[in-house]
């Protein structure tokens, strides 16, 4: 077993972390959301894969994390829209995302990049607006958060404060994990 340096152990936490609070999501959310613990669930085996060695080749762990995020937020979001009535959103949010998880091989790297990016904000501005109109305020800190991790990642930069940009983005996007978790809960809550 080789020594690991400081930033593959950055990397495995921020993995960790995703996986751990992704899971957690998923369990307490499997009750009152099946979609949304689906799509928590996706996030916490795409965290597993990148931490587990052996599992394939890195472009194999990659391509797999694509999947799950271009199918696993719309999931979340698909909840958002269709408890608060709002189901012809859901359904092409959702289908929105397994049409682009289908034609993952023939869009090459850059364009899976921009195609991921794109899901990630049109995702958190539509869970944002949702929580706005709903006064969710744990929606509107998980619409926020992953926002950022969208804006964030199309930033030229390789380090941001003094991690690498990669792991800033994974902390924030499991911030907005456990917000999007604490949102339905309340979400669910105001409506029973």
């Amino acid at each position: 077993m080789t020594p690991q340096s400081g930033e593959e152990w950055g990397t495995a936490l921020s993995h960790l972390v995703l996986g751990v609070v992704s899971l957690h999501a998923a369990v307490c959310t499997a009750q009152a959301s099946r979609g949304a613990a689906a799509g928590f669930l996706l996030q916490a085996l795409a965290a597993a894969t990148m931490l587990a060695p052996g599992l394939g080749t890195d472009e194999d762990c990659l391509a797999g994390a694509w999947v799950a995020t271009v199918i696993s937020l719309p999931l979340l979001a698909f909840d958002f829209h269709w408890v608060n009535g709002d189901r012809s959103s859901a359904n092409l949010l959702l289908g929105g995302g397994m049409v682009l998880a289908l034609a993952g091989d023939h869009l090459g790297t850059e364009g899976r990049s921009v195609a991921g990016q794109a899901v990630v904000l049109v995702v958190s501005v539509t869970i944002l607006i949702v929580a706005v109109f709903t006064a969710n305020t744990y929606g509107m800190w998980g619409g926020a958060m992953l926002g950022v991790a969208g804006l964030l990642s199309r930033l030229e930069e390789d380090r941001l404060l003094l991690l690498p940009k990669e792991d800033v983005c994974r902390w924030a996007l499991a911030a907005g994990s456990w917000a999007y978790r604490q949102a339905l809960q309340t979400q669910h809550l105001q409506w029973e």
